[in-house]
Formats: structure tokens, sequence, C-alpha cells
């Protein structure tokens, strides 16, 4: 069983450095990446123009712009690591992760590249898992990686690390919340030294240094479902991390897959919703194979590359059309189609303005194309 995949591309180590200046600068996040490359056609001409774009979004200064010599250094640190810094379309990026519309411009790879292209399954749940749910998330991994698929989680306490264990041998990959030198929790370092012999990976789109803070874990998250299929919901309590990952599978059209458990457990609380508002129930490995057996065979096609960018207008707003797209904005999201549609100015006017104040700090993006004032 294989993932029909697009050729591969690959970056300059020109470009490389380029895309990293501009991921690890101030206020720039994947989606404000996208924006920037699309709109000026490059990251280096997106580099030459943050400066200006941050002051006239009212910017009381300019933000830290990531310098080529600190690039270099985190390229080189990285490559000391076995961590391979990559982009969407290269061999070794999870190739439907490269489909969601914030999927990191620069991905930390480690271990062995093949794994990160197999098809994917998430497993998630609980920290502090029931001895039933450690064991349901064991067979459930086995079976999947006997049936060919690779098991994708968090590298958490409880679930997370069990559906790891069990998959070392059929594939695993392990998503970081911090850097791939910044290991949460402490004590599954062993774990991951033995998902990286065996032949499996792991992933973080954050530096070498960063330890996780409670926000990078949603991020985190939104990266498990991200390069899967689906995602298996073992046990989640209300309000938990895991409930959060079957959102964004949600979000981003993947299978939402529950283990129904006893309603006299907590711990079952979010898993029992989540089938009552439509999730798929899973006793066993075949209600997940079989679900995600018709979307197998759809070829996976991958955004354009910066090569493949036409060159940017360079549209300079005059400032009764700022005026008036930033007066329309306010803490409620709205789309970015809806300004387009509301200030009858042109769209590339419309998302200058948006990366002029996102990028003195005063934007939010949000999935869909909606964006807020912060």
């Amino acid at each position: 069983m294989d993932i029909k995949t697009p050729a591969t591309t690959r970056l300059t180590d020109a470009q490389r450095i380029d895309w990293l200046r501009l991921i690890r600068s101030d206020n720039v996040g994947p989606r404000t990446f996208r924006s920037l490359v699309n709109h000026f056609g490059s990251a280096r001409a997106a580099l030459d123009r943050l400066p200006g774009l941050a002051q006239r979004g009212g910017a009381s200064r300019v933000g830290r712009i990531c310098t080529q010599a600190e690039a270099e250094r985190e390229i080189d640190n990285s490559r000391r690591i076995g961590v391979a810094l990559l982009a969407p379309g290269e061999y070794g990026y999870p190739p439907r992760l490269a489909l969601i519309d914030d999927s990191p411009p620069l991905l930390g790879v480690r271990g062995v590249l093949n794994v990160q292209t197999q098809p994917m399954i998430g497993i998630v749940g609980s920290r502090n898992a029931s001895g039933a749910g450690l064991k349901f998330a064991q067979i459930i991994a086995r079976d999947l990686g006997n049936a060919g698929f690779a098991i994708a989680s968090g590298l958490a306490r409880g679930i997370d690390q069990a559906a790891h264990r069990v998959s070392l041998e059929t594939g695993t990959v392990a998503v970081l919340a911090g850097g791939h030198d910044k290991i949460y929790p402490a004590e599954h370092e062993d774990l991951l030294a033995a998902i990286i012999s065996s032949g499996s990976g792991a992933i973080s789109e954050m530096p070498l240094g960063h330890g996780p803070r409670a926000r990078d874990f949603p991020r985190r998250n939104r990266l498990i479902s991200g390069v899967a299929l689906g995602v298996v919901i073992v046990e989640a309590a209300h309000r938990s991390g895991s409930l959060i990952t079957a959102r964004f599978a949600n979000e981003q059209g993947r299978e939402v897959f529950a283990v129904p458990g006893s309603p006299l457990d907590p711990r079952a609380a979010g898993t029992n919703d989540l089938i009552k508002q439509g999730a798929t129930l899973v006793t066993e490995a075949d209600d997940v194979i079989n679900a995600v057996q018709p979307i197998m065979g759809r070829p996976v096609e991958l955004p354009m590359s910066e090569s493949d960018q036409h060159p940017a207008m360079d549209d300079e707003p005059a400032a009764n059309d700022r005026a008036r797209i930033v007066s329309l904005l306010g803490p409620s999201p709205i789309g970015i189609d809806d300004l387009i549609r509301m200030t009858d100015v042109s769209a590339a006017v419309v998302r200058t303005v948006l990366l002029e104040l996102e990028l003195a700090g005063r934007l939010e993006r949000h999935g869909g194309g909606m964006v807020s004032l912060l």
C-alpha cells in the first residue's frame, strides 16, 4: 500500500537560507510567510520589504529580522544532530501536511525520511490514561502498523507513548512541540532515541533550543492531524488537548475517529461527545482502514513552489484605502474575500494592508481565510 505523491522539488541553498530567515523573523507565521512570498514573489524580496511594511502597519519599532548568519548557524547545528530543514514538496516532507493552509514553510525532519511519506494515522489521547485505554491504543497501533500505516503521535505520556512504542518496527513519527533538542517530557528522550534508531522519525517546526510552552502544544497538534489521513482519539476528557487535535482534523478535512468509553469515566467524556457530533466510532483497526481506503488513491497536489510563483504586483495602498480596510476590522474574524468586496479595492491592496498590520503585530490570521485585529 502506498500513497500517491507528486514529484519532489528542492530549494537552492540560498533559497533555504532566505526561507529560514523569513519564517524566523518577528510576526511571521506560516500563513504570513505564504502571503509574503505570494505577494512579493520570493522570500528574498519579502525580507527586503519587512521593515517598511511593519512601519506602515503602525509598528512603534521594527520587529527582529533573522540574519543570514543566524540562519546559516541554525542549518549547520541542525545538520550536526541529523535534522534536515525541508520545504513542502521536498522528499521527506509529509505530503499531506503540505496541503494545510498553515503548513510549516520549513520543517525539521530527523530520522529515516521515507517514513514521512508513508500513509499515516494519528493516535492521541489522555496523558492520564486508563489501563484499558493504553491496551486499546497498543492494539490499534499494532494492527494499523501491520496493515502498512505509520503512526503519528505527540510523544506525550499515556496514549501517545503507548502508540509510539508498539509501532517502532512498523513506523512511527513523533511530532514535537519544542525543538529537536528540547524533548518534552524529558523522560521520553529514550523513547525518541528508540524511534530514531528503529528507522522511524520525528518532526518539529520549532528552532533548536526552543523549549515548549503551553501555546506550542496546540500548534503541535495541528501537525499531528496534518500529516495523517485521519486521527484516532482513544481517551479524552472535556477540554483536553486531544479534542483540539480532533478540531484541527475536522478543519483540515481529515477523518476523525473516536473510541467509545464508559459514561462514568471522565476520560471518555470527550470521545463520547465526538461520537455524538459525528466522529466515526472505532472498536478495531478495520473501522479506520475501511474509512480511509477510498482516500488512499487520490493524488496529493502540492501548492506552487517559490520558483513557480509569478512576479508580484507591488500595489501601494492609498491612505484612504488603508483607513477603510482597517475600519472594517475588529476582534471578530472576517473573511478576506468579504473585505475585498466591502472596500471595493483590489485584492492586492487589501492583502498588502493585512500584511502591514500583521507585521506590526496588530493582526491575527485564522483558518479559512479569516482575519481579526488583535
